[in-house]
């Protein structure tokens, strides 16, 4: 005779959502992936939390569907992408933020706005931690605040993170001793 499934309802925080998933004997280390296109109006943007202790999952990374980049990018625009790590209060992520010119601009310009991003995202993430910051980039207020900056170098069409996940988790001891 099959057994029967059973399902337990787990939280996934910062998005503030109740899922079902199927029971096992060890959920720990066990990942769920969300698409986010419908609660952010079309932005297509996909979520991977990780389920740590006590089926508590933590998001691991926010990344930009490639079909929705290739719809925004049009044929007299250029993009500006570039990858680094950085830490933040509580991790180490790996952050490849994604910019789209209003019209073709030069080799220069370009250079300027992905030095000039780099440099901010990692003034703000030292004072946050990853929880913090993959939230704001949820509500999209990281990406207004980061699109004003920038645009004092070229106006940009579409300014966001295309991929960001954690690298390394950093040990409560090691965050506490930094802020002594």
């Amino acid at each position: 005779m099959a057994e029967k499934i059973k399902f337990i309802e787990i939280e996934l925080p910062i998005i503030n959502e109740k899922i079902q998933i199927i029971k096992t004997e060890n959920l720990v280390g066990k990942s769920i992936k969300i698409d986010l296109t419908r609660k952010l109006r079309g932005k297509s943007i996909e979520a991977i939390f990780k389920i740590q202790n006590e089926n508590k999952p933590k998001l691991f990374k926010i990344s930009i569907l490639g079909y929705f980049i290739r719809r925004i990018i049009r044929s007299s625009t250029n993009y500006v992408e570039d990858s680094f790590s950085a830490e933040c209060k509580n991790a180490i992520l790996k952050i490849k933020p994604f910019l789209i010119t209003r019209k073709k601009v030069s080799r220069a310009v370009r250079n300027a706005l992905r030095i000039k991003c780099k440099e901010e995202i990692l003034n703000e993430l030292k004072e946050k931690t990853s929880e913090q910051f993959f939230s704001e980039l949820i509500a999209g207020t990281y990406q207004r605040t980061l699109s004003l900056k920038l645009k004092k170098i070229y106006p940009l069409a579409f300014c966001d993170i295309r991929d960001i996940f954690i690298e390394k988790e950093l040990s409560p001891l090691v965050t506490e001793e930094k802020v002594v």
